[in-house]
């Protein structure tokens, strides 16, 4: 049974403070605990906020640590050698200990003239700073909202988020059309937050989809890739996809996608076994995966020989999701690569097996298998290639299908009757 103890204070609404919750050992992050311990040794307020406080109630061991304190942006950077300003619409500072980063953000004022709005009531940028209470109220979902004081073991909670935390319930602080506007990104975060938790979003959030969806073309595409990644790359991807498609939003993200194909789901799936086993994945791979009936379609259709499919794919999808330049050659060569799996040229048997993206490409054929019977016996034939020694290798070769020798042109006859012509 939780018990909740009111500080005293005259100014601002007095928060609950939690303190039979047992997660000390689970977000005592030493370096977290470092930044906390020199801001307060300089007469400042600070604690661990947001992601990691509500991780570490959930059971769910916590990444990141973040810090929330009463300190200047500027006087943080000070007080730590190894430490720098990032941010433009929302500046925090970064602190570095040796490959760990701690994010430390400055309280800020929920109603402020210093908050930029666009038209649409988008946040361009903010750098209203404020106090513990109104910080508070600045927050997205109330399960992001609780602060944990390392000096006293509480958890401080302005917005019943410790209560919501316990149903299960993602809940936005405010009037949800209002958030939405202020950062139609917050949609995908808290599909993200459900899949990774097990919680259910406010219905009131979810009436607004559509309309976020088209607000999400007033996000840089290169925040969208960000976003991406960590909808997708963080062993949770079946599940965030199957909501996703259910909604405008896969259009709005990928719109050359089909949203109902079984490769996409079979991909999402085979991205979280191979996290959960601790396989590398790259989003060169899904990017590959979501574009690929695109890229088809504009192979089929393509009137220029000269022109590159795989390059206007790209570059069309660029205006939703950037896809930096690396992942989008990934995707190229796993594309091209298909087309050799298929054929199977004598010659280049062994050459093909060691190309570099030959196990991506092998890989992209056995997803395809999975819900294609014709793909099948290819991919079950590269399968057994790889496992075969030298005369398993030539056993398979001859069964290959014999495909007819082309006539060589006799270009000393071709000479000859021209000369004669």
């Amino acid at each position: 049974m939780l018990k909740f103890f009111r500080r005293k204070s005259t100014k601002a609404p007095k928060p609950n403070r939690v303190r039979e919750h047992a997660i000390r050992k689970q977000i005592s992050d030493a370096n977290a605990l470092t930044v906390i311990e020199v801001l307060n040794a300089n007469g400042f307020q600070a604690y661990l906020v947001g992601g990691c406080v509500r991780d570490a109630l959930c059971g769910v061991k916590p990444k990141d640590f973040d810090v929330a304190t009463n300190a200047t942006l500027e006087t943080v950077r000070k007080l730590f050698r190894r430490s720098r300003i990032v941010g433009k619409r929302f500046p925090i500072v970064h602190v570095r200990f040796g490959r760990d980063l701690i994010e430390v953000s400055t309280f800020r004022q929920s109603i402020s003239d210093k908050i930029v709005h666009d038209d649409k009531g988008m946040i361009l940028r903010d750098n209203a700073f404020g106090t513990l209470h109104e910080d508070a109220f600045r927050r997205d979902f109330t399960a992001n909202a609780l602060y944990y004081d390392p000096n006293s073991d509480e958890i401080i909670d302005f917005v019943d988020g410790v209560a919501d935390i316990q149903r299960k319930l993602l809940r936005f602080i405010g009037d949800p059309k209002t958030r939405l506007a202020e950062d139609p990104v917050r949609m995908l975060r808290a599909i993200r937050f459900s899949a990774k938790l097990g919680f259910s979003i406010d219905q009131q959030i979810l009436n607004y989809t559509n309309e976020t969806a088209n607000s999400l073309k007033t996000v840089s595409p290169a925040r969208l890739f960000d976003e991406f990644l960590k909808l997708f790359l963080s062993g949770y991807a079946e599940q965030v996809w199957r909501q996703v498609r259910e909604t405008p939003i896969a259009g709005a993200l990928f719109p050359c996608c089909i949203p109902s194909s079984p490769l996409v789901l079979a991909a999402m799936r085979n991205t979280d076994e191979r996290i959960l086993s601790g396989a590398s994945v790259t989003p060169g791979f899904l990017i590959a995966v979501l574009l690929w009936d695109d890229f088809c379609a504009r192979s089929l259709d393509q009137d220029d020989p000269e022109d590159d499919p795989a390059f206007t794919t790209l570059k069309n999808q660029q205006s939703y999701v950037a896809i930096p330049r690396r992942f989008g050659a990934f995707a190229r060569e796993v594309w091209l690569i298909q087309e050799r799996l298929h054929k199977r040229n004598l010659k280049s048997l062994d050459r093909l097996a060691t190309h570099k993206r030959f196990r991506a490409g092998y890989d992209f054929l056995c997803l395809q298998a999975e819900s294609n019977e014709q793909i099948a016996p290819i991919a079950d034939w590269w399968t057994a290639f790889q496992a075969a020694d030298g005369s398993g290798r030539q056993t398979l070769v001859s069964q290959l299908p014999k495909t007819p020798r082309k006539r060589r042109r006799n270009r000393n006859r071709t000479k000859m009757t021209e000369k004669i012509q």
